[in-house]
């Protein structure tokens, strides 16, 4: 979640508060909400079976392996665009202290990120980030807490409104970056997995046949699952709420700060623009921090989704590979089974972050200098690809889990609104680009 904050928060949210100040403070507490709902409903699904939410839609009946294909392609281009973005904007606080030029560092950025990514050696570079992350939250906060002066506004951002001239290639890619991204919710799913949390409910066939034959021990084990749930459901209401406050901070501080001054973040001159908000409130010092911040905090989160990207891709492609699929529902591990793919997952992983995560966004990155460009386009792709990956999550939840585990309606109606919103806000977008409105 710090990674994830990080990216949408620093760069997008800033923006935004420039342009409408806190006209916009009703979407944010939306999105924040339909967030709330899509990341505990995609970890429902691991919790629940311990198998990760792409093995649910790998069941799916229909052409074989339709949804796996349709989240694998999109996010392709996604990784390649959001690390290549993420690096631009390191690039662009190195070269705001150091000579040469900002694709340099940002190319750098990404040789050096995933050398330690693909090696697995880089936990400590990412508990540092991981400080640094904590640092700049709360220095974040307290900024604004100090700048903070316009209540009477943030009273007026609460109610629903378009600001006029509003620009969808501002605010779009802000709503799709808003916590976390498309792939983002998939992977909270493997963070509740790693802690431990539930799973186990549908395992092996000899395991479901015995739970049927001892419903004792079935309602035993759904009761389980559903404390497992609950606890899932808190640290996702933890973290949501804690990424709130600091994009708000963001939020304050773009409407106090830049706005004013007529300041949007842009171009190669991002990390200074941003340093801004820290050196109005902190003086030198401040500028000094938010770009070690921004260096330290998200090279962590350049790890981190290097590290999620490929681990998801390589369950993808070892869930393509299988040749003989049981589409019924989720049956084992994906390394167990046999199919076209003889590589391991730990060779797979490594090799989409090398060539996906790493020479990919090397080309991106050369080719187009711009951090708030190729950002931009990776919160746009990540804008269009929520509601398919939500609405589907939503499908296989009430399909492939036992009764008494799937969504209620409160839930099922929020994880439905979620992804039509999402649907209609990426339309909107188009109809937009293509110059019907």
């Amino acid at each position: 979640m710090l990674s994830a904050v990080g990216t949408g928060s620093i760069l997008f949210t800033p923006r935004v508060a420039s342009a409408y100040q806190y006209d916009l403070l009703w979407l944010l507490l939306l999105v924040v909400f339909f967030m709330w709902v899509m990341i505990r409903e995609m970890a429902r699904f691991s919790v629940v079976t311990g198998h990760s939410m792409l093995e649910g839609m790998h069941t799916l009946k229909g052409p074989r392996n339709w949804a796996v294909w349709l989240i694998l392609l999109p996010q392709l281009f996604a990784a390649t665009v959001g690390i290549a973005g993420l690096s631009a904007i390191v690039g662009s606080a190195l070269v705001s202290v150091l000579p040469g030029a900002n694709w340099l560092y940002s190319v750098l950025v990404v040789v050096i990120c995933t050398g330690f990514t693909a090696s697995g050696r880089y936990m400590k570079i990412e508990r540092l980030s991981r400080i640094m992350a904590v640092v700049l939250m709360l220095l974040t906060v307290v900024a604004a807490i100090v700048v903070f002066s316009d209540g009477q506004s943030v009273m007026a951002g609460l109610v629903p409104g378009v600001p006029e001239n509003a620009d969808l290639y501002i605010i779009l890619p802000w709503v799709g970056t808003i916590l976390a991204g498309s792939m983002g919710i998939v992977w909270f799913g493997y963070w509740t997995a790693s802690r431990g949390y539930g799973g186990g409910l549908i395992e092996e066939p000899r395991d479901q046949a015995r739970q049927r034959s001892d419903p004792d021990t079935f309602e035993q084990r759904t009761q389980r699952i559903q404390a497992w749930l609950r606890v899932m459901n808190g640290a996702a209401t933890l973290g949501v709420l804690g990424g709130l406050v600091v994009i708000f901070s963001f939020m304050v501080l773009g409407a106090e700060l830049l706005a004013p001054q007529g300041v949007m973040p842009q171009g190669s001159d991002v990390a200074d623009d941003l340093g801004r908000l820290f050196s109005e409130t902190w003086g030198a010092a401040g500028e000094i921090m938010m770009l070690a911040a921004i260096i330290i905090a998200l090279g962590g989160s350049i790890l981190a989704n290097q590290d999620g990207w490929g681990r998801s891709f390589a369950d993808m492609t070892m869930i393509l590979g299988r040749v003989e699929p049981d589409r019924a529902a989720p049956d084992g591990p994906a390394e167990t089974q046999a199919g076209f793919f003889t590589l391991s997952r730990r060779t797979l992983k490594r090799l989409f972050i090398v060539v996906v995560t790493g020479v990919l966004p090397v080309v991106v990155v050369v080719v187009f200098e711009d951090p708030v460009q190729i950002m931009s386009a990776s919160g746009i792709i990540a804008a269009v690809h929520t509601p398919f990956i939500v609405l589907t999550a939503l499908f296989v939840n009430h399909t492939r889990l036992p009764q008494a585990l799937r969504p209620g309606p409160f839930y099922s109606l929020a994880m439905l609104v979620s992804g039509l919103f999402y649907l209609g806000f990426a339309t909107l977008y188009f109809v937009q680009l293509a110059g019907w409105i």
